[in-house]
């Protein structure tokens, strides 16, 4: 088991060329997402994440929304490479949007004040751990995946779209599907530094 963990974590990539090509159900990636939700820890057991996957017509739409926000940002300038970004996302099989549910994050405030400061410190490291979980879980199926932050300028059009509660604070978007270009080799900075042991 042990051996399987570290493979599937030292496994994870970033891929960004990816298709609608996929050999994995729709079943066992719901699977995968609810597992994430139901075991990753966070603080308090505040349980705050709140996941959405997008497929299909909704995973298009998705990338048209930002497409279309990101054309306004930038205007007149350049938009090449922003579309060519644009144009990769959408051409995977769909997106899982992370979410915290602020509502609890406030009522903890509310209930423990001297940790008031600390508590949105945690949700974002609890969705970090939900993002890596649900990462590793779909790259172990075969599927390319990375995580975008474009939160958030399109949390308005995306709450709108698909109906998500104002409680809902968006923290990333991992698109994913089969992949189609290797990513580059992996650059590691030594571990001498970075991690210190004392006894």
């Amino acid at each position: 088991m042990a051996i399987e963990f570290y493979s599937a974590l030292k496994e994870r990539r970033s891929y960004y060329g990816i298709n609608k090509d996929v050999q994995v159900s729709d079943e066992r990636i719901k699977e995968i997402v609810e597992f994430a939700v139901q075991h990753t820890p966070s603080a308090f057991n505040s349980q705050t994440a709140r996941l959405v996957v997008l497929t299909g017509e909704a995973h298009d739409k998705l990338w048209n929304i930002t497409t279309d926000i990101l054309r306004n940002v930038v205007g007149e300038g350049d938009f090449t490479g922003t579309q060519q970004r644009m144009d990769s996302f959408k051409s995977g099989y769909g997106t899982v949007l992370f979410f915290e549910d602020e509502s609890i994050i406030k009522s903890l405030q509310g209930q423990f004040p001297s940790y008031a400061d600390n508590f949105p410190i945690w949700s974002n490291q609890a969705s970090g751990m939900h993002q890596l979980v649900v990462w590793a879980g779909l790259e172990a199926e075969g599927l390319g995946v990375s995580v975008q932050h474009y939160n958030p300028l399109i949390d308005d059009e995306v709450k709108k779209e698909w109906n998500i509660s104002e409680d809902w604070k968006l923290i990333a978007q991992m698109p994913f599907g089969n992949p189609i270009a290797q990513p580059g080799e992996k650059e590691f900075q030594p571990l001498e530094g970075r991690v210190k042991f004392y006894k």
